[in-house]
């Protein structure tokens, strides 16, 4: 008999049903839940320690996302046959469903949490990223655990002019807006999407709609853990010890000194090293008794005030930590093809931020295959963001891409892809790859732009230029004053309470990432920061066309070359020949490749080569297999067989004809041997198709003069 589950349901806006289940599965964990819409059921659980990490001054909380090959009746790629590291999209549904979640524990919550949400059985034709975040939120919300949600994430699609929840995976390929948003019941918390060059008006209008989409899941939730016992008492912890005296000393001896540095308007490590002095005069003052048995309050007050000196300086007198306005752009130099080797490079710098971007096209068969339990298919177009620790002056072991190296990278290929050719403007792969060798602030944009001008330096025909801004906001208590920073620092970003990423051409929005920390940001707001972000974004586009404004006219002369013609799909298998032999020989003697896809009634051929007249003599012989022999042609044949009736000439590959002893010549000859042999090359003509056999006809004779007669 099965164990009896508590449930809760809601409906989407177009009526589909929406349960949530705890109970039933995974009871020893902190909070369960399963939530299914249609045949798609997520399980997501979460452990929280009942004893803080020592020494650890913040959450240490996991999120993992996974999706069970069997939930959609499929095998696993790979030699083990088995689910192993997450790939990419898991792992950017991870991010998506952590930074909602995390800015809602309580500040002073240090128990190790771990998050997991499983993707358990699966349509098809439904994403289960737009439910991920509902389920880890739901059974948060059902354990002990303090947490200031609940918290509910959609995607927001528009399709046809009209907006949609979650929309099924056959529409989002005609959704020109696609975006993933995350809120409480009173406030937006995240938002990550792309969108096909919209305006600042209709993504206001896109957040509004997901946000009253998310508020029924939200008071679900609500209702849900009223009816679970365990949820309606969390759990007490005291994980922090406090001074308030130390603090307020703290802040009495070092408050007026980080001011006056923040006022100077100084370089990232020039400011740093000046905020660390301030912290080790103060510490020296101290007994060698205080210093060990307070160390770990000391960092942590001193970061505290530090935070609000800085964020004081912003609010009150309207400057910032190296000198700039609020809507004022750090210097920029750009530079093209540096790497003269690659097939396309560009160098981004703003401020103290730079990338290094370079471009690769490739074929069809470099490819990326996207082989995941719902998604599968092929990407043509690539983009890795790799973060170094040099960038920001550090030492650390290389221990593989980052989830942050995903997500950065994720972020700036959507913001390109918007403008990328259409596959007959572009018959390559492209790969973009972006190194950042400088970082203070927002490197994912300066990937965006380095990756435009590379992208352009390469000759690959996007539609237009892309830039990106990173936006921060900086507020006091109940809203009353702020200030929104255009192309923040990474310490603006770290001690802000925004930061919203946003990419475009000078005719709209092509992407966005927001992630917000403080409650009741207001429409208002966020339209001031858009309209600023738009600013922003031309002044960078006008310093980047400075140095490219337009794709270049042709690639460079050692790209390879694709050339792509379409053929009848019954002459796919003659090109390829019996065992890929045809194919292969024309690629070995031509030193060329040559990919052959069949798409409807056609095949696709895709020739590579590094000249023109490889590609012509490619298509050349193409041609002449797909060829149709035509009576009253003149043919160069190969005599490929001798009879004592006559010989069988080749007259285009793979089509043979017969010339009849009688066809050779005007004169009566005694054999065929005496005039041709096997591999002679012979000009014949077609005379004949014989229409029930298809057998072709041919003469020597009609193209030699005829004798006189007596």
């Amino acid at each position: 008999m099965s164990k009896e589950a508590i449930t809760k349901s809601f409906r989407l806006i177009d009526g589909r049903e929406v349960i949530i289940e705890t109970g039933k599965l995974a009871t020893q964990a902190d909070g369960s839940v399963v939530v299914k819409m249609g045949d798609t059921m997520l399980l997501a659980t979460v452990v929280s320690n009942k004893e803080p990490k020592e020494n650890v001054d913040f959450l240490p909380l996991s999120v993992d996302y996974q999706e069970k090959y069997a939930a959609t009746g499929r095998f696993p790629g790979g030699f083990f046959k088995r689910e192993a590291r997450p790939s990419e999209y898991e792992i950017l549904i991870a991010r998506l469903v952590d930074r909602a979640l995390r800015p809602l524990f309580p500040s002073d919550y240090h128990s190790e949490t771990q998050v997991l949400i499983t993707l358990i059985s699966g349509d098809k034709n439904t994403m289960p990223d737009g439910l991920a975040a509902l389920a880890a939120s739901s059974a948060i919300s059902v354990s002990d655990i303090p947490f200031g949600g609940p918290i509910s994430e959609v995607r927001v699609g528009r399709l046809n002019g009209e907006f949609v929840i979650n929309p099924n995976v056959e529409d989002i390929e005609n959704l020109d807006i696609d975006i993933m948003v995350a809120a409480t019941m009173d406030n937006i918390m995240m938002v990550e999407g792309v969108m096909k060059e919209i305006s600042e008006e209709e993504m206001l209008e896109a957040l509004k709609f997901a946000h009253e989409a998310i508020k029924p899941q939200c008071q679900a939730q609500i209702e849900l853990a009223e009816m679970v016992e365990k949820a309606k008492t969390k759990r007490e912890y005291c994980h922090e010890e406090k001074d308030e005296a130390l603090k307020e000393i703290i802040r009495k001896e070092t408050y007026d000194k980080i001011y006056e540095v923040a006022k100077r308007g100084t370089a990232k490590h020039e400011r740093a090293e000046a905020f660390a002095k301030i912290k080790e005069e103060y510490i020296a003052s101290l007994s060698e008794e205080e210093r060990d048995e307070k160390a770990s309050l000391i960092g942590r007050y001193y970061h505290d005030v530090e935070k609000e000196a800085v964020r004081r300086l912003i609010l009150d007198e309207k400057t910032r930590l190296d000198g700039r306005k609020l809507d004022q752009i750090r210097p920029i130099w750009t530079e093209v093809d540096y790497l003269p080797a690659t097939h396309g490079s560009a160098i981004f710098t703003r401020g103290e931020t730079q990338a290094l971007c370079s471009i690769t096209l490739g074929t069809k068969l470099d490819e990326q295959t996207i082989d995941g339990a719902v998604l599968e298919g092929k990407n043509n177009f690539i983009l890795h963001y790799n973060f170094p620790p040099f960038s920001v002056g550090e030492a650390r072991f290389m221990r593989g891409t980052s989830r942050r190296e995903v997500g950065h990278g994720n972020l700036a290929l959507r913001a390109l892809k918007q403008v990328m050719p259409s596959s007959e403007d572009n018959p390559y792969t492209v790969r973009i790859i972006s190194d950042i060798l400088e970082s203070n602030g927002s490197s994912s944009m300066a990937t965006v732009c380095a990756g435009t001008l590379a992208l352009m330096d390469a000759g690959v025909k996007i539609s237009k230029p892309v830039s990106g801004i990173a936006m921060g906001l900086i507020t006091d208590e109940g809203l009353q004053k702020y200030s929104i920073l255009s192309d923040i620092l990474g310490d603006e970003d770290h001690l802000g309470d925004m930061d919203f990423k946003v990419t475009g051409t000078r005719d709209g929005i092509t992407a966005c990432q927001m992630d917000i920390k403080v409650d009741g940001l207001s429409h208002e707001i966020l339209k001031e920061a858009l309209e600023q972000a738009k600013e922003g974004r031309l002044h960078i586009l006008n310093e980047m066309e400075k140095t490219l404004k337009e794709p270049r006219k042709d690639y460079k002369p050692h790209v390879p070359r694709i050339e792509k013609i379409t053929i009848p799909k019954e002459f796919i298998g003659a090109v390829i020949g019996p065992g890929g032999k045809v194919i292969q020989q024309i690629q070995a003697e031509t030193n060329s490749t040559i990919i052959i896809e069949e798409v409807g009634d056609f095949g696709v051929i895709d020739i590579m080569s590094t000249s023109k007249e490889t590609s012509d003599e490619v298509k050349r012989r193409i041609k002449a297999i797909t060829a149709i022999p035509e009576v009253d042609e003149v043919y160069l044949g190969t005599v490929k067989n001798i009879t004592n009736f006559g010989a069988f000439i080749e007259i285009l590959p793979g089509k043979e004809g017969l010339l009849h002893i009688s066809e050779i010549n005007w004169e009566h000859i005694k054999d065929v041997e005496s005039v041709l042999k096997p591999g002679d090359k012979v000009k014949v003509k077609l005379i004949e198709v014989d229409t029930r056999t298809g057998k072709l006809k041919l003469s020597r004779k009609v193209l030699l003069p005829r004798p006189d007669k007596k």
